[in-house]
């Protein structure tokens, strides 16, 4: 479970997210949606540990984030999706997520990386390759193999279809499914809100660093007006 209270972050000296309040259940998905600057990336660089929270607190099945390294929230259980398909592009697949794997005993890394080969056959062939040289699809792919490697308690994935064709978008979507009916608290943060909204059991939308809407991802569907209305504003 993800457990987020009263969450402030600042950036370049300036409040972005103002005292920012969400649960997230094992085995469930919440879509955080708003328009760009809204502060969903700020509250995304702030759970993974790599902006300093002004105040709040996180907690992942009871243990506090506070303070903690981005890999000591690893470590707690919390694994991010990032936007933007980031890889190690002159390493290749294998080596790849060998690196995402580190935190693991040695004797259990190969294991792992065969474990989520299985949730993602699509990159066995793409083991030998260099990660420059994959598409952006492929990218993706890899990235959420990497963050499913230690089997996280809570799973942040920022702008899943970010650039991606229909098809690799309904793939990773099934993987997502997936990691919540095996046990994990998902996160989706996703412009494309008709697909956030088909994946989520809730939804939660942020306008100017502030929650102005909460509820179950039915109830938002029949009411566009609520997206709409933060979208433009």
């Amino acid at each position: 479970m993800l457990e987020v209270r009263q969450l402030h972050v600042s950036r370049g000296g300036k409040a972005v997210v103002h005292g920012f309040d969400l649960d997230v259940a094992a085995g469930e998905i919440v879509a955080l949606l708003g328009p760009n600057g809204a502060g969903k990336s700020s509250i995304v660089l702030a759970l993974a540990g790599a902006v300093a929270r002004s105040q709040g607190r996180v907690r992942v099945h009871g243990t506090a984030l506070e303070g903690l390294s981005p890999d000591a929230v690893r470590r707690a259980g919390l694994a991010i999706v990032p936007e933007g398909h980031h890889l190690l592009g002159s390493l290749s697949v294998h080596d790849n997520l060998r690196a995402a794997a580190m935190l693991l005993p040695a004797a259990e890394v190969e294991p792992a990386i065969a474990r989520v080969l299985k949730i993602l056959p699509e990159l066995e062939a793409k083991l030998a390759q260099p990660g420059r040289t994959l598409s952006g699809g492929q990218k993706q792919m890899v990235c959420m193999a990497q963050a499913l490697l230690a089997r996280p308690k809570v799973l942040v994935v920022d702008e899943l279809s970010l650039g991606l064709a229909p098809l690799v978008v309904r793939r990773l979507a099934e993987v997502v499914r997936r990691a919540a009916a095996d046990g994990a608290a998902v996160l989706l943060i996703e412009q494309f809100t008709t697909l956030a909204l088909s994946l989520a059991n809730r939804a939660c939308v942020l306008q100017r660093g502030r929650t102005v809407w909460s509820g179950g991802a039915l109830a938002l569907r029949e009411q566009p007006e609520i997206l709409h209305g933060s979208y433009l504003a």
